[in-house]
């Protein structure tokens, strides 16, 4: 089954805009050499760790790859699978594609601002965010889905009612009361979110405005970022503690070097004394002498050198201490984040079920109003149509009448039937004219009701938009707590690189 098409074309879109190539590329096919991939990996580490490899076969490249996707996956035996190296041997399109998702979801991750992403056009977006949230919702079963959905559109999953798709169909009308309680239960989680990280609150204006935007700000997404960021710090931690065990079995070898060179004096001393009592030659004195301050001479370095350690061992039990609180703190602040994300989610749901429900009640009671107020204009139409008839024939029996009154006497009793009837015509005029006036009132009032419901609901989609751009604001406050996350991330980093280079710690 061939690829599909503009998901492809987005994938290779996204291949060209990390400028690691010359020329662009036009065809998936063209990434067969794995050179392209290799240099993306470099530019995400900033480093040249893969340079080398380019001038090695394909066979290492691909095996350089592959360990790269098994290093940064979650489930490290999953890309195992995932990727084939044969298949990447023999240049599939689908091998390649699957290379070229795994990397965009690394990138994005470790990406700092969404506003990296606006470089694309709307279409590419749609499509780079559909396959970025894809791998989000189907981590634990890639295996499975994503050649399917690299190759066909994937049907719609349960967790389509995200907070996204929640935010793009905004329903017009809600309780307001209980929507402001709502609405004060997510301020007060974020702002207890973001008294907890920095002194500073710099919120984002408004709701993101692109598609990769919306999937990156997306407590999914960040939740994810927040622990990708806690598993490296825990690999740093565990690294440095392996070089301080490393450390500590060096200093307890010179430990034990020193007590075997004491030991080796107090022999010397003692023979010293000995070859004294034996009225030893004054050269075979000088050299024993000669011996022993080169021994000692040894010693003393030996003492220095062991204090020098013993120094940099506390220097490394203080460093060691200060990244186990650090990382205590960023473990207790990612799970406070995760805690106020999920409600966060839990409670923009429930605000979009009542959205939803209160758009679907004032749209039934739209409809009610509009069928009422057609049939009120049919009625008074057909009311209108019976008053000219009646008016036409009061016209007629009125000139019949005057007619009438000039004949003699013996034809009145005929008049008076006539005009008997002309009352009635009358009466009945006027009881259409009565129900014509109340089907005008009642039309007025159908249509400043209908009026008044537009109104309400104009008013209702202007505060609902207003609320999104507020809630855009309590994201923006919960990454503000992510980005101090990587700050005092970067500040451990910064400060381990001090003491290996062995400058003086501040």
């Amino acid at each position: 089954m061939p690829l599909h098409g503009a998901r492809a074309a987005a994938l290779l879109t996204w291949v060209n805009s990390t400028k690691v190539c010359t020329d662009p590329l036009d065809d998936l096919s063209q990434l067969q050499d794995c050179s392209v991939f290799i240099r993306i990996i470099n530019k995400i580490h900033r480093s040249e760790e893969g340079e080398s490899v380019l001038e090695q076969p394909l066979l290492e490249r691909i095996s350089f790859i592959r360990g790269f996707l098994q290093k940064h996956c979650k489930h490290k035996p999953a890309a195992e699978n995932l990727v084939s190296a044969q298949k990447l041997l023999e240049g599939e399109e689908l091998a390649l594609a699957k290379v070229a998702v795994l990397l965009l979801y690394h990138t994005s991750m470790s990406c700092k601002s969404p506003g990296e992403w606006y470089e694309f056009d709307y279409k590419t977006q749609v499509e780079l965010a559909s396959i970025l949230k894809f791998v989000l919702d189907n981590e634990e079963s890639l295996n499975e889905n994503l050649e399917t959905f690299l190759q066909r559109k994937a049907p719609p999953s349960s967790s389509s009612a995200s907070s996204s798709s929640s935010e793009e169909h905004s329903p017009l009308l809600s309780l307001p009361h209980k929507r402001e309680v709502r609405f004060l239960e997510l301020q007060k989680i974020a702002s207890s979110s973001s008294s907890s990280s920095s002194g500073t609150n710099n919120t984002l204006p408004g709701s993101p405005s692109s598609p990769m935007g919306d999937v990156m700000q997306t407590p999914q997404f960040q939740l994810r970022r927040l622990k990708k960021q806690l598993a490296v710090e825990r690999e740093n931690r565990d690294e440095l503690e392996v070089e301080l065990a490393e450390n500590r079995k060096l200093i307890t070898e010179k430990e034990a070097q020193i007590t075997m060179m004491q030991q080796r004096i107090d022999r010397l001393a003692l023979l010293n004394e000995k070859q004294a009592a034996d009225q030893l030659e004054p050269k075979e004195m000088e050299e024993l002498r000669e011996k022993n301050e080169s021994l000692m001479v040894r010693l003393h370095e030996a003492l220095k050198q062991c204090q020098d350690l013993k120094t940099e061992k506390g220097q490394m039990d203080r460093k060691i201490n200060q990244l186990s609180e650090e990382n205590g703190d960023l473990s207790f602040k990612l799970r406070e984040i995760a805690s106020h994300l999920v409600q966060l989610q839990e409670a923009l749901n429930e605000l979009s079920e009542e959205h939803n429900a209160a758009l679907a009640q004032s749209q039934d009671k739209q409809g009610q109003l509009e069928t009422e107020l057609r049939a009120a204009l049919q009625e008074k139409k057909c009311s209108e149509e019976k008053i000219e008839i009646l008016q036409g024939k009061i016209s007629l029996l009125e000139d019949q009448l005057a007619k009438l009154r000039d004949c003699s006497a013996q034809e009145k009793g005929e008049v008076m039937g006539d005009i008997l009837k002309l009352e009635e015509l009358k009466q009945e005029v006027s009881s259409l004219a009565t129900k014509g006036a109340e089907l005008q009132a009642t039309v007025l009032r159908l249509e400043e009701e209908k009026q008044l419901r537009e109104a309400a609901l104009q008013s209702e989609r202007g505060r609902f938009e207003e609320e999104k751009q507020q809630l855009g604001g309590l994201v923006a406050s919960l990454q503000n707590s992510l980005s101090e996350s990587h700050r005092a991330r970067e500040r451990l980093e910064q400060d381990l690189r001090a003491w290996e280079a062995g400058e003086p710690q501040g």
